[in-house]
């Protein structure tokens, strides 16, 4: 822990101690969130060095996270490197010719026995609700026969990672990229590179300001995907009647 940051514990710490001493009868029966308030006023800027720093000591635990897991691919090869790194990251998946499914959902095997598939790819990976970045995507990238990706709920999913994926173009079929905090509308464009799609989940987006034009978009860059967009609460009619009709499954539904 660097020096100024054990000053700055230090001062704070004498400063809170000074302001719990008795000067005089009304400062004792001042408010414990008056002087509460008071310390935070005083050392402004010791707090908010104290919030950037967690900040960042978060940050570099998500990069940690998605390293590039190099020696394990070294070791035993991209298929094994890519389980691996699913597992990590608390995901699961299924085989290309399996039905079992690897990873920590209940219902998923978990053990080692992904060791004992060292030339066979990845058809279904289940990401959702992991902290999976841009940077992790590297561990995947030799999986041409990834067919089924399901990031619901990613907080480090945005339009940045969404331009990553057109490494997987020549196999992708199902997409599953709802309540994602950080996707636009702009990022979404991203996904005209996956025409093998066929199924995509864009549910629940909240920075798309409006979902029927962006879900018409969608259907003219992807013609053979059918779009699922619930969770969103506006007239699909309205939107709709200044452009064209859209074929999708749209509603206003919680997904």
């Amino acid at each position: 822990m660097s020096a100024p940051f054990m000053r700055c514990c230090q001062r704070s710490a004498l400063l809170f101690a000074a302001t719990r001493r008795p000067l005089s009868s009304s400062s004792v029966s001042t408010p414990l969130h008056r002087r509460l308030l008071l310390f935070l006023t005083q050392r402004y800027y010791d707090v908010e060095m104290l919030l950037s720093w967690k900040s960042n000591w978060k940050r570099r635990g998500i990069e940690k996270k998605n390293a590039y897991y190099g020696y394990t691919e070294r070791l035993h090869g991209p298929d094994i490197a890519a389980a691996f790194y699913i597992l990590t990251m608390k995901g699961s998946f299924r085989y290309v010719g399996q039905s079992e499914w690897f990873g920590s959902d209940p219902s998923a095997k978990f053990n080692w026995d992904f060791l004992n598939h060292k030339d066979t790819q990845l058809e279904e990976v289940n990401m959702s609700h992991t902290l999976i970045s841009f940077r992790g995507l590297r561990n995947l990238e030799g999986q041409r026969s990834l067919r089924t990706l399901s990031l619901r709920g990613c907080p480090e999913v945005d339009d940045w990672f969404l331009s990553r994926l057109h490494i997987f173009q020549d196999s992708l079929e199902e997409l599953d990229i709802s309540q994602c905090l950080r996707i636009t509308a702009g990022g979404l464009a991203a996904l005209r590179n996956l025409k093998g799609l066929r199924r995509l989940d864009v549910s629940s987006l909240p920075r798309i300001s409006n979902p029927g034009l962006v879900v018409i978009l969608l259907e003219e860059m992807l013609p053979h995907c059918q779009i699922t967009a619930t969770g969103y609460n506006y007239n699909p009619r309205q939107e709709q009647d200044e452009t064209a009709p859209a074929r999708t499954e749209v509603g206003t539904g919680q997904g």
